[in-house]
């Protein structure tokens, strides 16, 4: 079985040779995790993904999914520990020069339905989509040499997600109740031009996998109600399942943070099939979600946490890796980016076990 089949599968929660060990955002690092792993190790140029043997996850087209043109950089403000710039989605952040933790969010480029109009105008237009495509025959000559999903859609794109970043989430969850109309259509133009692009390339290359990024939970669960996600998102969710059904694309995955328990059934009833990253200190189990829901692709939920703390809360995690594997379904990893209070013995003691409980030996 390849390592393309054997995510498939995995991800429909059929049956496989083994589960998959790739590379995806359940073993990624933070800059300064990075950093001191480097020097922990010893190892100056160290690839996790190298080091552990981790197959590649997904091979996604480079095609411009947001704004066209895109804004221009900007820099307002520079110190030695952070800088305030305008990127190219028109967000204006602070930044922090170790890369120690998330951007501050300090402004979006839309406030007002007449500023969605004039964006909207200007940078969303589908006569645009040549600009927006890829190489196709270069992306489906490498598509075809790596063993790994062909996958449209990352982050930063999703229904919810997306609009929040044109918005602001507190202009967004505002505009649910005040300007709904406005909302609708930043999701639905914005599926539209997806679409669009999506269309073109499976015209070149089958695809294995299409991905949702939306963050739109914490730790008390949505952002908003299960209400809202049906009417606001899901007939944009049906666009892209029923795209996916009619091309033959078996995946369709979310990626949000926070708890989900409400969120995965309203998802399933969407067309999602498969799910990411299910943080621990949020309240999720996977175990419990995998007996829930016997069909729904699980990827991570393994407690980042653990790792920063002694062999007895690791081993708790590796319990909890075994019994993921024993039923299926389950693409290994942790609940999100390695935070730098990990140390490198911690991780390769936590990896070496788990690297034996997927390939055996």
């Amino acid at each position: 079985m390849t390592n393309r089949e054997r995510i498939v599968k995995t991800l429909l929660c059929e049956k496989t040779d083994r589960a998959p060990w790739v590379n995806w955002l359940g073993f990624n690092l933070w800059g300064l995790t990075d950093i001191r792993w480097k020097r922990e190790s010893g190892i100056a140029d160290l690839d996790v993904a190298r080091y552990f043997g981790l197959e590649p996850f997904s091979h996604v087209p480079p095609s411009h999914l947001g704004p066209v043109p895109s804004f221009d950089w900007k820099v307002f403000e520079e110190t030695d520990t952070y800088a305030v710039s305008l990127d190219w989605r028109g967000i204006t952040t602070r930044s922090w020069r170790d890369n120690s933790g998330m951007p501050e969010y300090i402004s979006h480029p839309v406030k007002s339905p007449a500023d969605w109009a004039e964006y909207k105008e200007k940078r969303l237009q589908r006569s645009q989509l040549p600009v927006r495509l890829p190489d196709l025959k270069k992306f489906a000559a490498e598509a075809a040499a790596t063993d790994a999903l062909v996958q449209l859609g990352s982050y930063p794109w999703g229904m919810f997600g997306t609009a929040r970043d044109v918005l602001s989430v507190e202009y967004l969850l505002v505009a649910f109740y005040d300007e709904p109309d406005m909302v609708r259509d930043i999701m639905q133009t914005y599926t539209t031009i997806w679409l669009d692009v999506y269309e073109e390339i499976v015209k070149v290359v089958p695809v294995d996998h299409i991905h949702i990024w939306e963050d739109m939970s914490g730790k008390q669960g949505s952002l908003i109600s299960m209400t809202m996600i049906h009417e606001f998102m899901g007939p944009e969710y049906d666009r892209v399942a029923a795209f996916a059904k009619r091309h033959s694309i078996p995946v369709l995955s979310v990626d949000t943070d926070g708890q989900v328990e409400q969120l995965i059934p309203a998802f399933m009833q969407h067309g999602v099939n498969a799910m990411m990253p299910f943080e621990v200190q949020a309240g999720n189990d996977v175990v419990a979600y995998r007996k829930q829901y016997p069909k729904l692709g699980i990827m991570g939920g393994l407690d980042k946490s653990a790792l920063a703390k002694g062999k007895p809360e690791m081993h708790r995690e590796l319990d909890r890796a075994a019994q993921m594997l024993a039923l299926g379904g389950w693409v290994p990893g942790f609940d999100h980016i390695i935070p730098p209070d990990v140390s490198w013995d911690n991780f390769t003691y936590f990896m070496g076990h788990l690297k034996k409980m997927v390939l055996g030996g």
